[in-house]
């Protein structure tokens, strides 16, 4: 029988709040973390807004010198894994540390210092490009830089597949304790993508709203007005832990991890299946993995980024996959108020479903005032849901083809 993982702590950086409890009261009062840019230089840009995170700053988590050292979206992990660890209760000063391990998702990593050293190189020269280059704009940052943090030797990676990465390294974190490679796993995913490079990357490709005139409405999940989604950035950390080590040392369950699922499209590199068919896959996967039948699922997640294509594709795949029950879930779109922070998405949306679960409330979908008919479930429109959750599931689809879907349960 496969060892039990269960969610110990969780840790957020969010335009919208910075800490579990703010963001899931904002979600629930239908608040917009979505705000014109403040950080870079928009003058000459499509778009003009974002959920960027605004007068950031590490204090009382790490000291100045060592963050000038580490990258943004680097910055973002730490921040959120360890409010996750101090929420866990933790003391890894009792944990054997070959049996704790990290795995953190990131899209694009470093992209600022890329762009930072890039117009350096280009400026002034190779002798100005800085030494700290490579290992702050490296994927594995995030998650290298928090085992050293707390001096973890267990299993450490990075999972890089676009808007899936989070939810990839939580799948991948699942399976590490469910096979006894570890006993904890500090996980999720970080991303900082509000650049001029990417912002101007996705504008161009059209992925973007461009509803400069109103930035908190702009994101619109299944709506008939939605015209792109609203890039954002941040963090979102769990701590998974074994069931009977969390037991054993009295600490708070938020919530069991009961299957993963992963697969790839295999069509288009940037546009979903429009059948859904690897949304549908990672879905049953995930379901089959976890001995579940489709109606033990109350809550869905949904990736739900506010494109034209990708809502109505994940829309065929929940009915692809639950049939006549699908009628009967709860889904909403959190993006609808966080905006899409790419490979962080599904580290924050998984603590969005575990707080669905602890408080038995669906969070709403903001913005959704004329329901696309190709989007016909019930999308927990503009105001939160009181109903039982036993299980939910979340959903991230990325570029690529990248399909991933984690389910949780109640704490046992």
């Amino acid at each position: 029988m496969s060892r039990r993982v269960v969610v110990t702590g969780l840790g957020v950086v969010t335009s919208l709040a910075r800490k579990v409890e703010a963001l899931w009261s904002g979600l629930l009062e239908g608040q917009s973390g979505i705000h014109p840019f403040k950080n870079i230089d928009v003058s000459d840009m499509k778009v003009t807004f974002a959920g960027e995170i605004q007068d950031w700053d590490m204090e009382g988590y790490v000291s100045r010198k060592d963050a000038g050292r580490i990258e943004l979206f680097t910055q973002f992990a730490m921040v959120a894994a360890i409010d996750a660890v101090t929420d866990s209760g933790l003391d890894f000063a009792k944990e054997d540390p070959f049996r704790c391990g990290v795995v953190i998702g990131s899209g694009v990593g470093g992209i600022n210092e890329i762009e930072l050293q890039t117009g350096r190189l280009l400026l002034k020269g190779p002798d100005k490009v800085s030494a700290f280059t490579i290992p702050k704009l490296m994927l594995n940052a995030a998650s290298g830089h928090v085992s050293i943090h707390y001096g973890l030797k267990g299993p450490n990676f990075a999972v890089a597949t676009a808007c899936a990465s989070a939810t990839n390294a939580m799948g991948s974190a699942f399976k590490l304790i469910q096979r006894g490679a570890a006993d904890m796993v500090i996980t999720g995913g970080a991303e900082a993508a509000c650049s001029r490079m990417a912002l101007a990357g996705f504008a161009n490709m059209r992925a973007l709203s461009e509803r400069n005139d109103a930035p908190t409405k702009a994101s619109r999940p299944f709506d008939t007005d939605r015209d792109g989604f609203v890039l954002s950035e941040g963090a979102g950390a769990l701590v998974f832990e074994e069931y009977e080590h969390a037991k054993a040392r009295g600490a708070r369950i938020y919530g069991e991890v009961l299957g993963y699922g992963a697969s790839g499209d295999g069509g288009h590199i940037t546009q979903p299946n429009p059948e859904g068919e690897g949304a549908g896959r990672a879905m049953s996967e995930a379901l089959k993995d976890g001995g579940l039948n489709p109606d033990a699922i109350d809550y869905i997640n949904a990736h739900g980024t506010s494109t034209p294509l990708g809502d109505k594709a994940e829309t065929v795949a929940i009915k692809r996959v639950f049939g006549d029950h699908a009628y009967k879930l709860s889904v909403s779109s959190t993006k609808s108020q966080l905006g899409h922070s790419l490979g962080a998405s599904g580290g924050i949306e998984a603590v969005a479903s575990l707080k669905a679960i602890q408080n038995s409330v669906c969070p709403p979908t903001i913005n959704l005032e004329n329901p696309d008919p190709a989007c016909d479930l019930d999308y927990t429109p503009n105001v939160p849901k009181q109903r039982p959750i036993r299980a939910a599931m979340s959903n991230s689809f990325g570029f690529g083809g990248h399909n991933a879907t984690i389910i949780f349960g109640q704490a046992p």
